[in-house]
């Protein structure tokens, strides 16, 4: 697995339209993407807390293939939307040590 994430800063008062448009973008762009397990956006619980968006991959190959598609390029060229709510953000990127699953979904 390999998991990249997004810190995304966002005023209070723009978070509503923000995840507006950025649950649209996950909807419309990430269905059928190769290698890509799970999408999840994280709403912080604090004002001072940023978004986070984590993307579970297959591999480290299967991301860089997404950030070269033309299907990425469309939905961040779309991001206009949600770019005019955000201040500032910081990507990650990490493979896991160690993966406990406690429960079956």
């Amino acid at each position: 697995m390999f998991v990249a994430t997004n810190r995304l800063f966002v005023p209070a008062e723009r978070a509503e339209e923000f995840e507006e448009h950025f649950r649209s973008n996950m909807r419309t762009f990430l269905p059928g993407v190769p290698g890509l397990r799970r999408s999840t956006l994280l709403r912080p619980t604090r004002p001072d807390q940023p978004y986070v968006s984590v993307n579970e991959f297959d591999t480290e190959e299967d991301f860089k293939a997404w950030v070269a598609s033309a299907s990425f390029k469309e939905a961040h060229r779309r991001n206009a939307g949600i770019a005019r709510h955000v201040t500032g953000n910081a990507v990650e990127t990490f493979q896991p040590s160690e993966d406990l699953v406690l429960t079956e979904s």
